[in-house]
Parts: structure tokens; sequence; C-alpha cells
């Protein structure tokens, strides 16, 4: 049995917790928050005695029923309080981006290292089932050769949408503690992740990173790169604050067009549901075949991620994203960020670098 602490009991906890509420090896055994309604209120909807519900993260580090944390407090907290679980002994899920510098990432690493534990970096989007099913389409050869991948972000606005609190907004558009804003970095971490799913890290990064509604919102941004094989990617976010989108999570949503050598495989959904059209479609041969064999919700991505995690853990296998892979995605990150600020090419800085 993993027993498992949770530290930060945030909007977005709900959804990280149900996947070690749904594993029948796993136990949440502890919270953690500073704000006492969340702890107390997330620590009993997820069956946490009151003596576990902690207002700082050491005392809960320092209990001997927690063997993981699952860590989801603001970015530019990240790497301390990863650190300190890591010399405390326990095993770490680490909410993306792993950190705001390729410095904190690389002492993370090498602690989890020198520690014996594991790390992994939580990154739900390479196990939302739409992005599973196309990868699972390029493996078996059906668009050839990736030469392109193109991905679109688009937030509106969404009668149905859940209800973000203010204090977890206000840090995600202060670049101090998001680490750049909160569509491009914060969000944008997740199509990163799966531009390096595909295809691995870029090479090249030419970023233009937009500012809307005085600073607060990244967009309208364009991001390209090349690969080291010479494929090309892009993404693009644009802010459609009068677009109605179809959503239980955040107003926004996503797609993703891959393009190889002899087709194309759409993935027509993320956060919510925009196209009334299959989630995944697949074109070669002249022939257009839809994919609606998958559930598509995307609470169903944490789920996977969190118990892929805790299989991980029992079967001695490496987490994805490990804490490498992750820098691998935040460097790719941070060089649209570093473009974007100086107007020319980036080149996302390896590991030993």
């Amino acid at each position: 049995m993993i027993r498992v602490g949770i530290i930060g009991c945030g909007r977005i906890s709900d959804l990280h917790a149900q996947a070690y509420l749904e594993h029948p090896e796993a136990v949440i055994t502890a919270v953690c928050d500073p704000v006492a309604e969340n702890r107390d209120t997330r620590g009993a909807a997820w069956g946490v005695a009151g003596q576990a519900r902690h207002a700082d993260y050491r005392d809960l580090l320092a209990r001997d029923d927690v063997d993981m944390v699952e860590i989801l407090v603001p970015h530019h907290l990240h790497a301390q309080v990863a650190l300190d679980a890591m010399d405390a002994g326990k095993h770490v899920s680490l909410q993306k981006p792993m950190s705001t510098s390729l410095a904190d990432a690389d002492a993370m690493i090498a602690r989890a290292a020198e520690r014996d534990v594991v790390f992994k970096v939580f990154e739900n989007f390479v196990f939302y089932p739409p992005v599973q099913r196309a990868k699972e389409l390029v493996e078996a050869g059906e668009i050839g050769e990736i030469r392109g991948i193109r991905l679109k972000s688009n937030p509106g606005w969404s009668p149905t949408a859940w209800e973000v609190p203010a204090a977890a907004s206000a840090w995600r558009i202060d670049p101090e503690q998001c680490g750049g804003g909160p569509l491009v970095f914060d969000d944008g971490h997740h199509k990163f992740a799966i531009a390096w799913h595909f295809l691995g890290l870029a090479d090249r990064v030419h970023a233009f990173i937009g500012n809307s509604y005085d600073g607060l919102i990244d967009a309208p941004s364009l991001v390209s790169w090349t690969h080291p094989d010479g494929a090309v990617g892009s993404l693009e976010v644009v802010h459609s604050p009068e677009l109605k989108l179809d959503t239980v999570h955040y107003a926004q949503d996503d797609r993703v067009e891959i393009t190889g050598t002899k087709g194309v495989i759409w993935v027509t959904r993320g956060h919510g549901r925009m196209l009334d059209v299959a989630p995944v479609v697949l074109h070669r041969d002249g022939v257009t075949t839809g994919y609606d064999d998958m559930p598509t919700g995307w609470e169903t991505s944490f789920v996977r991620s969190g118990r892929h995690f805790v299989d991980a853990l029992l079967n001695g296998t490496p987490p994805a994203l490990t804490g490498e892979q992750g820098r691998e995605v935040l460097a790719f990150a941070l060089a649209a960020q570093e473009s974007a600020r100086t107007g020319r090419a980036a080149t996302p800085v390896p590991a030993g670098r």
C-alpha cells in the first residue's frame, strides 16, 4: 500500500486526489495547506483524520505514515518543498512545471539520486486518452514519419466551468511566482510536453508572446520550433473572452494536428469540447477515420497519471515524466520565454550545460 501525502489542497487537488482514491493499493494519509478551509474540506472528503491535516508541510514530511508526496504549490515554491521532501526520504510527484529555473531542476534531479527516492514531474496531458490513442497510431506507422505538429490553445468562457479561487489566479499572473505567463508558461507546459512526447526536445525555438489586459494575459502568442531531424512545430495561444465553451473544468479547449509523411492525425479536444467530431481523427490513403472509443473527460488524464506513479512505485519501474524528462520540457518552455524577451531564436539548454 502506497501512503500518500498531498501538499497543497487548492482547486486542482480534487483531480489529483481522485487517482489515489480509486487505486486499490494507495491511500491518502495526510494533507497540508496553509488555508484551514482547504485542508479541512479536502481532508474530510478524502477520509484524512483531523490530526493528519497540517498547515506546515514540514509537519507532514515528518510523518512516518507517508511514503510519497504530491506537491501542488505555486511554481516558485516547488524546488524547496521537493528538496525537503526528498531529504525526508519521501518519493515525490511534483506538479508541472517542475520549477522556474533549470538550476532548480538540476538540483532536484541530483537530490533525488542522492536520497534514492523516485522523482516524477506530474504532466497529465501525455496521459489524456485521445493523446494516448494518437501516440498508438503514430507508433503503428499510420501516418509515417512525423514532419510537423501544430497545437492550438483557446481560452474562452463557460457557464459550466469550475470556479477558480481568486488566490489561485493571482499567483499565476505574477511572473515572479509563476515563472512566466498563465497561458504560455503555466498551461503551455502541457503543449510543450505533447510536442516533446511525439518528437523529443526541440533544438531551436522562436516565440512571440503577447500582452493583453494590462499584462494579465500572455496572449495572443505564437511559438514555433524545429527538431534535430528537421520536423517543425508550433503553438498558437489566443484568448477569446466571448467564445462559449463546453467544459466542466477550465474554460479552455485545445487541438493538436500531427502531420506525417503519409497521413494526418487530429486530437480535437482537451480541457473541454469545442468540435462535435470524434476526439481523434486519422486521415491516410484518402480515407478519414474517427475514433471515439475512449474516455474524453480531462479528469481521466489526472487519474491515469497518478495511477501510473503508484504502479511505478509498486513495480520498481520509471515514472513518466522522470525528473530528467520534466527538465527537457522545462528547457523547451524556458527557451520560448527567452526568445520572446530577446526577439531571437533560443536553444533549449540540455542537461549538463
